[in-house]
């Protein structure tokens, strides 16, 4: 009788922690905003094999992402922007409509939310 108390003692401690473990992954990935997510998915997308560098854009050797890149990280972008409270008018009163400019703002407002939310989880725990 002690032992099966003791093995389902066990059992339910070892559910209990990995539910829990479980539950902090869940909650970083809850913890996103959907234009958070959406930012994600647009630069994965950039890995997809129709969306990679063709050659000519490789053979201009530069850091900067070609504007056929750009246009699919913006729409992302100006809505993780927008969600901030930013005006349309004021994004491009800000950025002057330019593209690099519009996803480098929406990088720094997603690494903000991002610390945030380590921030808020560093606290619960």
């Amino acid at each position: 009788m002690k032992k099966y108390f003791l093995q389902t003692a066990f059992t339910v401690l070892v559910l209990i922690s990995c539910s829990n473990e479980n539950s902090a992954v869940h909650t970083v990935e809850s913890m996103k905003t959907p234009q958070m997510e959406n930012f994600d998915k647009a630069f994965k997308s950039l890995g997809d094999p129709q969306n990679r560098p063709t050659e000519e854009e490789r053979k201009r050797n530069t850091s900067e992402l070609s504007d056929r890149r750009k246009a699919i990280l913006a729409p992302a972008s100006k809505e993780m922007i927008l969600s901030t409270g930013v005006t349309e008018a004021e994004l491009m009163r800000k950025t002057g409509g330019d593209m690099s400019q519009i996803i480098v703002w929406a990088t720094q407002i997603y690494m903000q939310k991002s610390d945030d939310i380590r921030k808020n989880l560093k606290s619960e725990k």
